[in-house]
Parts: structure tokens; C-alpha cells; sequence
């Protein structure tokens, strides 16, 4: 089966030294191998000066900036990081209308998608899902064109498309490959929201796509938003190929969107760095039980087979442990996802032949 693939961090490569020791590092290392200190110490410091003036100055959308950049430097487990996450959220939470402004100024428009997947039930999908459709077109149209703008981008489909079409048809393969762009301009979304510097979606013909940041999230939070906004995305691309198919009869439409339920709810598996394993990242052990429960719910419910390997997963994370604090806004868009694509993916749809 084919699916998007993770979104992955990637950086300079030259070789630093320790301004404590002299030892030289790869830059992509943080922590020295040597004497264990910090190897962009000086840049912090310099970064949080700025922050810290910026803040001073009630410049609170270029102090989340510098915040961001330090929070890159730190190891993800140090008690710098958590500080400097603190003062990234605080400062970001001063600046509401600038990082809405950036948002915009970068194609993203603001949407209503968690409010509407928070109707956890199939009888709640079926109240809003042609509102659903519409806003979903009517909003994200432009941003999607644009990534469609990049050279990379373009190649990179027509042979993942030149390689589908062999094996089902063009149809088919068109389809696959709009999902699998939607599901990754998710993520673009969702980057750029929170202000982290990304590529546009590369293909990779037989394996889907990856979208390259250059920094990571600055918390369990931020990265379970970043994760889960692709399935959101891939969700919105099957249902409007649904309510295409409702409208017009055409088979294919259906199948697409079928095929697109059943890639989104792969990557839903929490394991390895799927997008699954993104939005565990901030729930805490007794949400990830909670998150098992409504998975074996569904599975009861809809009898999708996929849903035996989410469960194992699944219980596997809780077992392991989790999170600190709480994150129910990630909990809440997970059991909608994983309830929603279930539904859709046990549908009465013809599945045709490749033409």
C-alpha cells in the first residue's frame, strides 16, 4: 500500500566545534561528545537576548521567532528546552494577531476543521459533511494551487503519477496522487502556521511523498498538530471525492476516496513516525488507553480490518507511558479521524478495475 511518508527534519551537515572544549561535531549534533555542553551555546545565548529584548519591547511575534530558533539548539529532553518552549508558548499566545497575519500572508487560511471534527459520531459526520466538503474547497483551493508552483513538486508527481498509471489507469492514479498531495500540503499547512520553515511536498514514485522541515516542532504539542494535520487534510480530499461520487454516480470517485480513507487510516498507526505516532506524542498514558478504547470501538463498530493493526499499535504506546500534561485537542482530532475515515472506508462503494 502505498502512503504519504513522515515528515522529516533535516539540516546543515558541516562540522562545528565545542566553544567549551574544542571538540568538533557534526552540526546537526547538539549536545558536544566530549564534554556534553551545549554546541550552539554562543548562538543561544545571542537568541535569547534578542527574545528576551524583543519581549521587553512588546515585540512578542519576533521574540516567538528568536524563541523558536533557540528551541532548535536544545536537546528535546534538557531543561532548557522545556523553559524555552514555555516562553515560546507565552510569547505566541501575546501574539495572536501576528501569527493569524502570517498565516495568511503564506496562503494558509484559518479553518473551523477541529470544530467540525469534533462531533465524534457517524450520525454527527452525516449532519456536517457537506459543509464539510465545501469549506474545505472553497478555503484551501489557493493554498493548494501554490504549492503546485514548485518545479520539485511537479516532476516528482508526474513520475509517482507515470508509475500509478502503469499499474491502475490514469483515472485511478490521478486520484491517488491528489490525495496523497493533499495529505501532504496538510502538513505544509500546519507548518507554516506555526511559523517552522518547510519544503513543499517532494514524491517518491511507490512510497508517497515527504515534506523536509528544517526545524523540529518546539513541543509534544506542536508536533502532534503537525502530524495530524495531514490525515485532517487527506479526510477532507476523500470526502470530496465522496460527495463527487454521491453527485455524479462515477465509480472511480468512489474508489478514490475509498483508497483514500483506508492511506489515512494507515498513518494513523502510532509507531515509528507515521502520523499516528506524531499525535500520540503529547497525549498522556491514560488518553492513549482512552484513544485505544474508541479504536477498538470502532473496530467493533465498522468491522474495518485496518483497525486491528491501529489497536496493537495503539496499545503498545499506552503501555510504554506518554505525556505529562494532557493534550485534548490532539486525543479529540484523533478519535474523530480514526472514527470518520473508518466510516468512509466501509461505505457501500464499487471498487472498478484499472483502466
Amino acid at each position: 500500500m502505498d502512503e504519504p511518508a513522515p515528515v522529516t527534519w533535516t539540516g546543515p551537515r558541516d562540522v562545528v566545534a565545542c566553544p567549551a572544549c574544542g571538540c568538533e561535531a557534526g552540526s546537526r549534533q547538539l549536545v558536544c561528545p566530549r564534554c556534553s555542553g551545549l554546541l550552539q551555546a554562543p548562538k543561544l545565548k545571542e537568541l535569547a537576548a534578542a527574545a528576551e529584548q524583543a519581549e521587553r519591547d512588546d515585540r512578542w511575534g519576533a521574540a516567538a521567532q528568536d524563541w523558536r530558533q533557540a528551541i532548535a539548539l536544545l536537546p528535546v529532553s534538557s531543561k532548557q528546552h522545556e523553559q524555552v518552549a514555555a516562553r515560546l508558548e507565552r510569547a505566541r499566545a501575546k501574539a495572536p494577531s501576528e501569527a493569524s497575519t502570517s498565516a495568511r500572508d503564506k496562503g494558509v487560511a484559518n479553518s473551523g476543521i477541529p470544530k467540525l471534527l469534533g462531533g465524534l459520531g457517524a450520525a454527527g459526520l452525516l449532519l456536517w459533511k457537506f459543509k464539510f466538503v465545501f469549506a474545505f474547497v472553497a478555503t484551501k483551493a489557493k493554498f493548494l494551487l501554490l504549492g503546485l508552483s514548485k518545479g520539485g513538486t511537479l516532476l516528482s508527481m508526474m513520475a509517482s503519477l507515470t508509475l500509478y498509471w502503469s499499474i491502475w489507469g490514469w483515472q485511478f492514479a490521478a486520484g491517488l496522487i491528489g490525495s496523497i498531495y493533499v495529505h501532504e500540503m496538510g502538513h505544509v499547512a500546519a507548518l507554516a502556521r506555526l511559523g517552522i520553515k518547510a519544503s513543499a511536498p517532494m514524491f517518491i514514485p511507490g512510497l508517497g511523498a515527504v515534506v523536509r522541515m528544517h526545524e523540529y516542532p518546539a513541543s509534544p504539542r506542536e508536533d502532534a498538530q503537525v502530524g495530524l494535520a495531514g490525515p485532517v487534510w487527506g479526510l477532507g480530499a476523500a470526502l470530496v471525492c465522496w460527495a463527487a461520487y454521491v453527485a455524479t454516480g462515477n465509480a472511480m470517485l468512489g474508489a478514490i476516496a475509498k483508497f483514500g480513507a483506508w492511506i489515512n487510516i494507515f498513518n494513523l498507526l502510532p509507531v515509528w513516525q507515521l502520523d499516528g505516532a506524531r499525535g500520540f506524542h503529547s497525549l498522556t498514558r491514560q488518553q492513549r488507553w482512552m484513544a485505544l478504547g474508541v479504536i477498538v470501538a470502532t473496530l467493533l463498530w465498522s468491522g474495518e480490518g485496518l483497525l486491528v493493526l491501529v489497536a496493537l499499535a495503539a496499545a503498545f504506546q499506552a503501555w510504554r507511558g506518554g505525556a505529562n500534561k494532557p493534550d485534548w485537542r490532539a486525543w479529540v482530532t484523533y478519535s474523530a479521524l480514526i472514527l470518520s475515515l473508518s466510516w468512509l472506508a466501509t461505505l457501500e462503494i464499487p471498487i472498478p478495475g484499472g483502466e
